[in-house]
């Protein structure tokens, strides 16, 4: 399988690493913003051609796949090019930041029939992984989801700490990991509700939001995010259920009492990135759907483009 990559930054060199453990896989390609940072991953990771320009990649006949990891506004159109050009392609949370531009991927991967996967991590990741199969083994249902999504970003930088040539958004990638993840584990959310603080003056963008959900089987979720929080970063799941309660960050879980819960053997691996990407590997490999395939995270996009409404 060989891949081409768009977009060398902080996520782009994550899919990097994990596709190097992916039995049969070559790095082709790698696409960035700047030449010298596309050469130099290229070079890191033994890809043979680098560019700035991703229709370089895709005229290539030694590309079967595209991994895109650009900016969120360009996904949508680069992710058509990705199938127009016939590669197959997984697209970095979120597919794109409106629901028009969201139809037209899904419209376009009907059209092909091409392998089109988005990354919802969170489907991957072990720890949530664990809650899935005690809840489809009937041993767990949740009542409550409380997440809180918490970074320090009052300037415009990547995971790195590097300046982003974009913007960032909490409703739409952020939130997207948590509307997605709470319909997976609960079911299709029926009611939606969102409350965003004030803008930032320069980034032009909601520094803190709210969000109440709830989901076809009654459970609810209550989602909280900030780019203001300078305390403990990242992501913190509480799963409260009907028999236990769960707490999960990342690749850890405990339960309400803090006890230990060894995820170690959910899956072959306790990278999500990695996981997310032998998926999409498998599922060209394999002819099938793969999981988290653009058919099965649009709803998610749907009620985003609901909450989003309610700001106007």
């Amino acid at each position: 399988m060989r891949i081409a990559l768009a977009g060398a930054g902080a996520f782009g060199e994550k899919h990097l690493d994990g596709l190097q453990k992916i039995d049969g896989v070559e790095i082709v390609s790698v696409i960035s913003r700047r030449a010298e940072q596309a050469a130099e991953v290229a070079k890191k990771y033994g890809a043979k051609h680098s560019s700035t320009e991703l229709e370089e990649a895709l005229s290539r006949d030694d590309v079967d796949a595209v991994i895109l990891c650009t900016p969120t506004q360009m996904h949508s159109a680069q992710a058509i090019a990705c199938m127009d050009a016939g590669k197959h392609v997984q697209v970095e949370i979120p597919l794109a930041d409106s629901l028009i531009d969201c139809q037209a991927v899904f419209d376009k991967q009907q059209e092909t029939g091409l392998t089109c996967m988005v990354g919802h991590t969170r489907r991957f990741n072990p720890s949530h992984q664990y809650v899935h199969n005690r809840i489809t083994a009937g041993e767990f249902n949740i009542q409550q989801m409380d997440v809180q999504t918490y970074f320090f970003r009052r300037r415009n930088i990547n995971a790195k700490g590097e300046p982003r040539s974009w913007t960032d958004h909490l409703l739409w990638h952020h939130a997207a990991h948590t509307v997605d993840l709470f319909a997976y584990q609960a079911g299709p959310i029926v009611k939606a509700n969102a409350l965003e603080g004030p803008h930032h003056p320069e980034l032009g963008i909601a520094m803190d939001m709210s969000i109440q959900l709830k989901s076809a089987s009654g459970a609810i979720c209550t989602l909280s995010l900030s780019f203001n929080n300078d305390g403990p970063l990242g992501t913190f799941f509480r799963y409260i259920g009907d028999t236990a309660t769960y707490i999960a960050r990342y690749d850890d879980l405990v339960t309400g009492k803090d006890e230990t819960i060894d995820v170690s053997t959910v899956d072959v691996s306790m990278n999500g990135i990695e996981l997310q990407d032998r998926e999409f590997i498998a599922a060209i490999r394999d002819g099938r759907e793969p999981h988290s395939s653009v058919a099965q995270v649009f709803d998610c996009y749907r009620v985003l483009h609901d909450l989003e409404q309610q700001f106007s």
